[in-house]
């Protein structure tokens, strides 16, 4: 395949054929392309990791002490941190949206789509990106977490794993915003996207035990897969190896993250036949 004339920041292929290449080398290939192009935007990274870190100082300073009332012998700011890094993924996913957009509204997304790159690998290359973007926002927010005196009580391991959960949950709402940004090809709707699904979070067990709740909160939390995503990540950091939590944490990320990319994948068959 011929360098194809792209915008400022894209990455060119070179005269190898993407049609030859293995799918991996190609998922590396938009990837890669996509983490730079967001690199040169800050602007869209600082936001998420201040809204973090803000949302990290204001709960535990509001509501730390009042934690030992329903949080005997556990660290309110370890209950509290997983609520941020959902947070940042969610304002954090925007980033993949906004690089969908740009690359349509310039037509480079079209001139790719006339190429052989594989379609899963235009969409997995964005997503990928925004999730690591995202990890690396909550591992500003973690280091933020442990000047503050948090305690993470699975050592290393634990620490490491939960930044695994923050790729799969970055990867998971990037996949959300995708298919949106494919759908609209609109930068204020992807830009609303991630607000318009922040409500969701006040409905799960984000400021106190999922048993403490009641009412019809309850109900809607049990169906809530994001209050499944606060419980994994909890356990790793305030009570232990907390198998159970942990498995069923992993099996909703993947599962939301095979949803999404569906989502996404529709977004695109949709796009396509528009045209």
């Amino acid at each position: 395949m011929s360098v194809l004339a792209t915008p400022a920041g894209a990455m060119k292929t070179g005269t190898l054929s993407t049609a030859r290449m293995p799918f991996l080398a190609q998922v590396l290939m938009m990837t890669r392309r996509a983490f730079q192009v967001t690199l040169r935007s800050p602007a869209e990274i600082i936001p998420g990791t201040l809204i973090g870190v803000f949302f990290l100082l204001i709960y535990e300073g509001s509501l730390g002490g009042a934690a030992r009332f329903f949080l005997p012998g556990q660290s309110y700011l370890g209950f509290i941190l997983p609520l941020s890094v959902i947070t940042t993924a969610l304002s954090g996913a925007a980033v993949a949206g906004q690089l969908i957009v740009r690359d349509s509204q310039s037509g480079y997304f079209d001139k790719l789509l006339l190429t052989p790159v594989s379609r899963a690998a235009l969409l997995l290359g964005p997503m990928i990106a925004g999730a690591v973007v995202i990890m690396l926002q909550c591992v500003i927010i973690l280091l933020v977490a442990l000047v503050m005196g948090l305690n993470i009580v699975t050592g290393v391991a634990g620490m490491l794993l939960l930044l695994g959960f923050a790729l799969l949950i970055g990867l998971a709402f990037s996949g959300l915003i995708v298919s949106i940004a494919l759908w609209t090809n609109n930068a204020a709707a992807v830009g609303g996207a991630s607000f318009l699904f922040f409500p969701l979070t006040f409905l799960t067990s984000a400021y106190t035990p999922a048993e403490q709740l009641t009412g019809w909160i309850a109900t809607v939390a049990q169906f809530n897969p994001v209050t499944y995503l606060l419980e994994a990540t909890r356990a790793l950091i305030n009570t232990g190896w907390e198998v159970d939590l942990v498995v069923r944490g992993l099996v909703i990320c993947l599962l939301l993250c095979g949803v999404t990319f569906t989502m996404a994948t529709f977004s695109l068959r949709s796009r396509t036949r528009r045209r």
